[in-house]
């Protein structure tokens, strides 16, 4: 089953519709980011997470970040604009604003190789 964390944003169901093009004999499950504890998801057994786009910064996640430190080791993981935040987040990266804002742009990122 692929687990979607939705973090109430609409962008989530494009990403639900593009994994059910690719996964069609998979399930898929959403749960919204406050509606089920870390335990009751776990208990779900993913085999797959994506942690959606949203509103906001990673400590306002709701369960995304205790969810990705919990599961790292088990399943692959893929967080999309909010959720790749929480991603860098849940393992020390620091999330800071943009200096301008931009939407649908490719930009470099800096990665000092430690982690």
């Amino acid at each position: 089953m692929l687990l979607i964390v939705d973090n109430y944003d609409s962008f989530t169901w494009n990403l639900v519709q593009a994994f059910g093009a690719l996964t069609a004999s998979d399930e898929i499950r959403v749960v919204r980011n406050d509606a089920q504890t870390v335990d009751e998801l776990v208990a779900l057994h993913p085999r797959r997470v994506v942690i959606s786009p949203g509103p906001g910064e990673p400590g306002n996640a709701g369960v995304s970040l205790d969810l990705i430190r919990r599961l790292v080791d088990q399943v692959p993981i893929l967080g999309v604009c909010l959720g790749h935040q929480c991603l860098a987040s849940a393992f020390g990266g620091r999330i800071v604003r943009a200096g301008r804002l931009v939407h649908g742009k490719t930009t470099p990122i800096r990665h000092d190789g430690a982690g």
